[in-house]
């Protein structure tokens, strides 16, 4: 059933009106500033999930601002997977301003720094619940120019360089992806998001033509999606403060970018599509090299956030392939992981935040004997990097047995060897850090009272918490992926 609502319109208006009143207070106006951004995130979320709760009860929610044409439109289209998408980040996000309230509080800029958080949550929530690709397009260019103000906020030359490279990759990308856009237009005259794609009637006559399109589609969604060799301005941008980096790694801009692909695959060519071109085994083994080579890199990171990074661009990969194996059980696999990892994800980062804040410690090669001052912290690190790793009773370890279901399902074991080694890889790089924290002798004292500010604690506890309890009762989160799956296949 399709109903009709401006509920997405909300969803995306509210966050921007909250950072246009924001301009009205002074910099230093954070009694009020800190609750105004924090009650709109959570009005946000808080309309995100009736729009949820209508989508989960099998109902389809439209909403149309503009028609241009036939076949394209500004309209928004919430289905199973964009609620999905936009579920987890408006959820996340609340966590995110509240952490940020403790991180920023002696930082400058702080004012443009809400409103431009604010406008890119607003900004997100028009590309997951975007009805067609030209809409999703939009407002996917709109996320660069809002993220851009956050990834420079430092100001200092590192932050420059990174800035103008994010602009530079984003906007190329981007490019690519117009490119694709037209040349779909001009074959179907048509971009709505579709069950079962809109490609089947060209597949035929057009092969080539279709296989080219697509792996531009790829390609420019994969610059956000940190695809090698593509990912190169999201290692950079960890010049930014670590709340931006949260957004980019685990909820954001490059979920923005595997969203966009996922698009591309089921709701615009469709798995029928992808079988017959024979692109699912493409992908997949593009991404497969992605997987392996961002871990390896990982290892030889000493700054924590550069680490963090480049586990980013491997987990994404996980996402990709359970997609590109063009079953149900890998897709169920990839869209577990997108939930998983933004809550491992945002935890690792918020505790190497917080590691930031109290010590000023950026390197991994400082952190030894750091469990003695900040056990809570480096207890939910442990708590993210399990997870991370695959092991249970955290939630990654679910998404990872999907896929290697899936992978054995579609009798190419070599993906399973593939996340075997990964698993692997990840204990390399993310089990030194936490034996060192709780087991090697270093500088650190126990202290008495909170180990880091409040605001940047509770996120970091809860977070941890519910990785856990994810982990625990897949109840929460496997019937609502299942419906998504059946809702694509």
């Amino acid at each position: 059933m399709e109903i009709v609502t401006n509920l997405p319109l909300y969803a995306v208006v509210i966050p921007i009106i909250g950072a246009l009143l924001l301009i009205f207070f002074a910099e230093k106006a954070d009694r009020i500033r800190n609750p105004l951004a924090l009650l709109t995130s959570l009005i946000t979320a808080a309309v995100v999930i009736s729009i949820i709760k209508l989508v989960v009860e099998g109902n389809l929610v439209t909403y149309t601002l503009l028609r241009i044409l036939p076949g394209l439109e500004f309209s928004f289209k919430v289905d199973p997977l964009g609620a999905l998408f936009g579920g987890a980040a408006s959820m996340l996000w609340v966590f995110s301003v509240l952490y940020s309230i403790g991180y920023m509080a002696h930082e400058h800029n702080r004012k443009r720094y809400y409103i431009f958080y604010l406008i890119s949550l607003g900004v997100t929530m028009g590309i997951a619940f975007a009805a067609n690709l030209f809409t999703l397009y939009l407002f996917y260019e709109m996320l660069t120019l809002a993220t851009y103000p956050l990834v420079i906020h430092e100001g200092n030359e590192e932050a420059q360089k990174a800035g103008v490279r994010y602009i530079i990759y984003s906007f190329a990308g981007a490019g690519l992806v117009l490119f694709s856009l037209l040349i779909t237009y001009g074959l179907v005259e048509n971009l709505t998001f579709t069950q079962g794609g809109i490609m089947g009637e060209v597949v035929k006559t057009m092969p080539l033509v279709l296989r080219i399109v697509f792996i531009t589609y790829i390609l420019g969604f994969g610059v956000k999606a940190g695809i090698m060799p593509l990912h190169s301005w999201l290692p950079a941008a960890m010049a930014a403060p670590t709340p931006v980096s949260a957004l980019l790694h685990a909820v954001a801009v490059v979920k923005s970018g595997v969203f966009g692909i996922l698009r591309v695959m089921y709701s615009i060519y469709g798995s029928t599509a992808l079988l017959e071109l024979n692109l699912g085994i493409v992908v997949a083994v593009l991404i497969s090299f992605t997987i392996i080579l961002a871990s390896i890199i990982a290892m030889r990171q000493d700054v924590l956030k550069r680490r963090l990074a480049y586990s980013t661009i491997g987990q994404l990969g996980y996402i990709t392939l359970g997609a590109a194996l063009l079953t149900p059980l890998g897709l169920s696999g990839g869209l577990l992981h997108i939930i998983n990892h933004a809550l491992l994800k945002i935890t690792l980062f918020f505790c190497a935040g917080a590691i930031i804040t109290v010590t000023g410690k950026k390197k991994i090669s400082e952190l030894n004997g750091l469990g003695k001052r900040m056990p809570l912290t480096m207890l939910a690190f442990t708590v993210g990097s399990v997870g991370m790793i695959g092991i249970l009773p955290v939630n990654g370890f679910i998404s990872k047995w999907y896929l290697m279901g899936a992978s054995l399902e579609t009798g190419m074991p070599i993906f399973v060897i593939i996340l075997i080694t990964s698993a692997l890889l990840n204990a390399a790089y993310f089990l030194p850090i936490v034996t060192a924290a709780f087991f090697r002798k270093g500088e650190f004292k126990p202290v008495r009272g909170l180990e880091a500010p409040l605001t940047m604690l509770l996120p970091i506890v809860v977070l941890a918490v519910t990785c856990l309890v994810v982990g625990m009762k897949l109840e929460l989160t496997v019937p609502f992926v299942q419906s998504v799956v059946k809702y694509v296949f």
